[in-house]
């Protein structure tokens, strides 16, 4: 019979009557060299521990089935033998980045790395998150959280959206973000529509009337006092009533 392998982090799934256990790579340092070359015929390409295998059903979209070897844990049974303060490979993975900030508070590397990114609003994600489950705005903030640490003097950043699928509180802790980048000497440019992140741009550029075909025109340009009071603006009315201030009616919910 025809040997399918599978590839799951650190486990080998077999469509036979074959199982090989592989030590992670990650965790060993290195993948034994007969592992690496002697890869069984049939074998499909490596997913990486991710816990699951996809199956490409034609016609249809990929079905994502479990891992019958590791159950989703993405490791072997001798990697998850292996405990740290009570803790598998599988465990710290599942813990989420404030969870795992107070299980590991005095470990000072690990902190380092995971301090940025709960200040960056993405406290509630887990270790093991998959990248593909992540909004846009969380990727774009999961960047940030990576470069809050480096020097910011000549960086250029563009966002687009960042605020999408973020609470009020949340967009507070961006507009927090994007201050500590400035402060650091960056420069930002944020494609967006929220108005608190508006209210707290140093410069708008509003652009419209519409969408498409129908926009592409500068109709306000200036601090957000300034075009929060500009006739033409399409935004002002809004952003004037955000800011609190009289510069235009406001419209109509309609």
């Amino acid at each position: 019979m025809a040997r399918r392998t599978y590839r799951v982090g650190a486990c080998t799934v077999r469509r036979g009557n074959h199982h090989d256990p592989v030590m992670a790579s990650h965790l060993v340092g290195s993948q034994p060299e007969s592992v690496a070359k002697a890869r069984p015929p049939g074998d499909v390409p490596e997913i990486h521990g991710l816990g699951h295998i996809d199956l490409d059903v034609q016609y249809l979209p990929d079905i994502t089935v479990g891992c019958p070897t590791c159950h989703g844990a993405r490791f072997n049974d001798a990697t998850l033998a292996v405990r740290v303060d009570g803790l598998t490979i599988a465990d710290v993975l599942g813990l989420s980045v404030d969870d795992a900030l107070e299980r590991f508070a005095d470990r000072a590397p690990v902190a380092a790395a995971l301090r940025p990114v709960s200040e960056v609003g993405l406290s509630y994600l887990r270790l093991g998150e998959p990248t593909p489950s992540l909004s846009g705005g969380e990727s774009q903030r999961l960047r940030i959280a990576s470069r809050l640490r480096s020097s910011q003097r000549g960086a250029l950043y563009v966002f687009d959206e960042p605020s999408t699928g973020l609470y009020p509180l949340d967009v507070a802790t961006l507009v927090g973000v994007f201050d500590r980048l400035l402060e650091a000497g960056a420069t930002i440019i944020v494609i967006d529509h929220d108005l608190d992140l508006l209210a707290a741009a140093d410069h708008l550029i509003d652009m419209g009337p519409g969408g498409g075909p129908d926009g592409g025109h500068i109709l306000a340009a200036g601090p957000p006092e300034q075009v929060a009071r500009a006739p033409g603006s399409a935004t002002g009315p809004w952003l004037a009533e955000h800011l609190g201030r009289s510069g235009g009616s406001s419209p109509s919910a309609g």
